[in-house]
């Protein structure tokens, strides 16, 4: 079996993306502590050239909701083995009657079209690396729906029913797909739904204890540390102050 740790000519390639923080940044270090070559892709180009010279890895601009980007950074890699999906993101607490179809058109660029871009155009090659690993990172909004946050469940559940789809569409073939369901995590992801109001960002993980960004990264490079036959179809972690999208300690 072909291991992380192998000579530099065939030193498995990790690609993820949305890796200028949060999740995508703490998976990127995990993965190149296990002897990945980590590609790390995001519209941030200098947090990402700082974070490839810290993890030896490369940087290449990216973004998801961007044809053309997307083709450009895949034209740059000579081989893919494992595929983090990380890109995406939420934006707005709205109601259904109140929706703003622009955030809404965000939301499902980035979280199901992104993935999509990036799965379809990268698959080829990591069927040809003979033990591909494609990780959507979701949400527990993939199972879920909780009061104004429709734009964000429904793009959620659509960018897990894309990912689940192709695991008896690839029945047969080498790649493995592991999507990992997160409750609350601590990152920059509230600030982007707040419209950057730190304050505001801050509050909604005032009195508990989220995930951080390294627990899920750990769950990652569980995932990818796995053999060839072994499928873990989905993961959902939550803090232990969390119980659903809806109730925690805070809310009873």
């Amino acid at each position: 079996m072909t291991t992380p740790d192998t000579p530099s000519s065939s030193r498995r390639v990790a690609v993820v993306t949305g890796a200028s923080s949060g999740i995508g940044e703490a998976t990127a270090r995990t993965l190149a502590a296990q002897g990945y070559e980590v590609v790390v892709g995001a519209r941030r180009l200098d947090r990402l050239q700082t974070l490839a010279q810290e993890i030896g890895g490369r940087a290449i601009a990216l973004d998801v909701t961007d044809d053309a980007s997307v083709t450009d950074f895949c034209a740059q890699l000579d081989r893919v083995d494992v595929l983090v999906n990380n890109a995406g993101g939420a934006q707005g607490l709205a109601t259904v009657a109140d929706a703003d179809l622009e955030q809404w058109r965000w939301m499902w660029e980035t979280n199901v079209l992104g993935t999509l871009r990036m799965t379809k155009a990268l698959l080829p090659a990591l069927v040809d690396s003979g033990d591909g690993l494609i990780v959507t990172i979701t949400s527990i909004a993939a199972i879920e729906t909780y009061d104004n946050g429709s734009g964000y469940t429904s793009a959620k559940h659509a960018q897990a029913v894309l990912h689940r789809t192709l695991r008896p569409e690839l029945i047969g073939k080498p790649v493995r797909l592991t999507e990992i369901l997160p409750g609350m995590v601590e990152t920059e992801f509230s600030l982007v739904r707040f419209d950057g109001d730190a304050e505001k960002a801050a509050a909604v993980y005032d009195g508990l204890t989220p995930l951080t960004a390294g627990d899920v990264a750990e769950v990652v490079g569980f995932v990818a540390s796995r053999p060839p036959h072994v499928n873990l179809d989905q993961i959902v972690l939550k803090p232990r102050d969390q119980a659903s999208a809806r109730r925690n300690v805070k809310t009873g």
